[in-house]
Protein backbone atom coordinates (compact mmCIF):
# COMPACT_ATOMS: atom_id res chain seq x y z
CA UNK A 1 0.00 0.00 0.00
CA UNK A 2 1.48 3.40 -1.26
CA UNK A 3 2.58 5.57 2.18
CA UNK A 4 0.03 8.19 1.94
CA UNK A 5 -2.77 5.67 1.20
CA UNK A 6 -1.29 3.07 4.98
CA UNK A 7 -1.48 7.23 6.55
CA UNK A 8 -4.99 7.60 6.03
CA UNK A 9 -6.01 3.69 7.41
CA UNK A 10 -3.97 4.35 9.93
CA UNK A 11 -5.87 7.30 10.84
CA UNK A 12 -9.33 5.72 10.17
CA UNK A 13 -8.41 3.00 12.17
CA UNK A 14 -7.56 5.08 15.10
CA UNK A 15 -10.34 7.13 14.59
CA UNK A 16 -13.15 5.86 17.00
CA UNK A 17 -10.56 6.79 20.27
CA UNK A 18 -9.05 9.90 18.35
CA UNK A 19 -12.75 11.11 18.20
CA UNK A 20 -12.89 10.76 22.18
CA UNK A 21 -9.52 12.16 22.61
CA UNK A 22 -10.67 15.29 20.41
CA UNK A 23 -13.77 15.34 22.14
CA UNK A 24 -11.49 15.94 25.92
CA UNK A 25 -9.11 17.96 23.88
CA UNK A 26 -12.44 20.90 23.44
CA UNK A 27 -13.89 20.70 26.39
CA UNK A 28 -10.30 21.30 27.51
CA UNK A 29 -9.65 23.85 25.57
CA UNK A 30 -12.94 25.38 26.72
CA UNK A 31 -11.35 25.70 30.35
CA UNK A 32 -8.18 26.95 28.98
CA UNK A 33 -5.90 24.26 27.75
CA UNK A 34 -3.77 25.31 24.85
CA UNK A 35 -3.99 22.77 21.87
CA UNK A 36 -1.40 22.54 18.98
CA UNK A 37 -0.65 20.90 15.67
CA UNK A 38 2.64 18.52 15.80
CA UNK A 39 3.55 15.82 13.71
CA UNK A 40 -0.14 14.48 13.36
CA UNK A 41 -0.98 14.53 16.49
CA UNK A 42 -2.86 16.79 18.48
CA UNK A 43 -1.63 18.01 21.33
CA UNK A 44 -3.57 19.28 24.18
CA UNK A 45 -2.07 21.18 27.42
CA UNK A 46 -3.16 22.54 30.56
CA UNK A 47 -6.47 24.15 31.28
CA UNK A 48 -8.78 21.56 32.89
CA UNK A 49 -6.67 19.01 31.86
CA UNK A 50 -3.89 19.26 34.72
CA UNK A 51 -6.13 18.91 37.26
CA UNK A 52 -8.11 15.89 35.70
CA UNK A 53 -4.82 13.90 34.70
CA UNK A 54 -3.05 14.52 38.23
CA UNK A 55 -5.62 12.86 40.14
CA UNK A 56 -5.00 10.00 37.82
CA UNK A 57 -5.32 6.02 38.63
CA UNK A 58 -3.67 5.66 42.29
CA UNK A 59 -1.20 5.56 43.20
CA UNK A 60 0.32 7.46 40.06
CA UNK A 61 -0.56 10.77 38.64
CA UNK A 62 -0.97 10.62 34.90
CA UNK A 63 1.53 13.21 32.86
CA UNK A 64 -0.01 12.92 29.65
CA UNK A 65 -2.37 10.11 28.11
CA UNK A 66 -3.03 9.06 24.55
CA UNK A 67 -6.13 8.54 23.12
CA UNK A 68 -5.30 7.31 19.17
CA UNK A 69 -4.04 10.66 17.76
CA UNK A 70 -4.71 13.06 20.65
CA UNK A 71 -1.89 13.59 23.87
CA UNK A 72 -3.80 15.06 26.83
CA UNK A 73 -1.07 16.76 29.27
CA UNK A 74 -1.00 18.23 32.90
CA UNK A 75 1.36 21.34 31.13
CA UNK A 76 3.45 22.06 28.24
CA UNK A 77 6.38 20.89 29.75
CA UNK A 78 4.60 17.54 29.96
CA UNK A 79 4.55 17.19 26.74
CA UNK A 80 7.53 18.22 26.20
CA UNK A 81 9.19 15.19 28.21
CA UNK A 82 6.98 12.46 27.17
CA UNK A 83 6.91 13.16 23.29
CA UNK A 84 8.70 9.97 22.17
CA UNK A 85 6.77 8.05 25.14
CA UNK A 86 3.23 8.95 23.55
CA UNK A 87 4.39 8.88 20.07
CA UNK A 88 5.07 4.90 20.73
CA UNK A 89 1.26 4.71 22.21
CA UNK A 90 0.13 6.72 19.26
CA UNK A 91 1.57 4.22 16.91
CA UNK A 92 0.30 1.18 18.77
CA UNK A 93 -3.31 2.83 18.23
CA UNK A 94 -2.44 2.75 14.65
CA UNK A 95 -1.52 -0.76 14.74
CA UNK A 96 -4.63 -1.59 16.92
CA UNK A 97 -7.34 0.69 16.28
CA UNK A 98 -10.18 0.59 18.69
CA UNK A 99 -8.79 -2.94 20.12
CA UNK A 100 -5.93 -1.33 21.63
CA UNK A 101 -7.20 -0.15 24.77
CA UNK A 102 -9.11 -3.66 25.91
CA UNK A 103 -5.41 -4.90 24.41
CA UNK A 104 -3.75 -2.31 26.82
CA UNK A 105 -6.00 -3.88 30.30
CA UNK A 106 -5.02 -7.12 29.16
CA UNK A 107 -1.70 -6.57 29.06
CA UNK A 108 -1.99 -4.67 32.81
CA UNK A 109 -4.05 -7.95 33.84
CA UNK A 110 -1.19 -10.31 32.43
CA UNK A 111 1.77 -8.29 34.16
CA UNK A 112 -0.70 -8.12 37.30
CA UNK A 113 -0.89 -12.21 37.26
CA UNK A 114 2.75 -12.99 36.46
CA UNK A 115 3.24 -10.79 39.76
CA UNK A 116 4.29 -7.47 38.17
CA UNK A 117 3.41 -3.65 38.36
CA UNK A 118 0.29 -3.11 36.23
CA UNK A 119 1.79 0.26 34.61
CA UNK A 120 5.51 -0.67 34.05
CA UNK A 121 5.45 -3.83 33.41
CA UNK A 122 2.79 -3.45 30.91
CA UNK A 123 3.94 -4.64 27.49
CA UNK A 124 2.88 -1.60 25.68
CA UNK A 125 4.41 0.63 28.68
CA UNK A 126 7.30 -1.18 28.38
CA UNK A 127 7.55 -0.52 24.54
CA UNK A 128 7.17 3.21 24.89
CA UNK A 129 9.66 3.27 27.60
CA UNK A 130 12.34 1.81 25.28
CA UNK A 131 11.48 4.70 23.26
CA UNK A 132 12.62 7.05 25.70
CA UNK A 133 16.22 6.21 25.72
CA UNK A 134 16.51 6.31 21.41
CA UNK A 135 14.27 9.59 21.29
Amino acid sequence: MPAPAARAVAYLWALPVTLVGVLAALVGRLGGARLSWRDGVLEAAGGPLAPLLRRGYPPMAIAAITLGHVVLAQGQDDLERTRAHERVHVRQFERYGPLFPLLYLGASVAARCRGGDLYRDNRFEREARAAEGAG
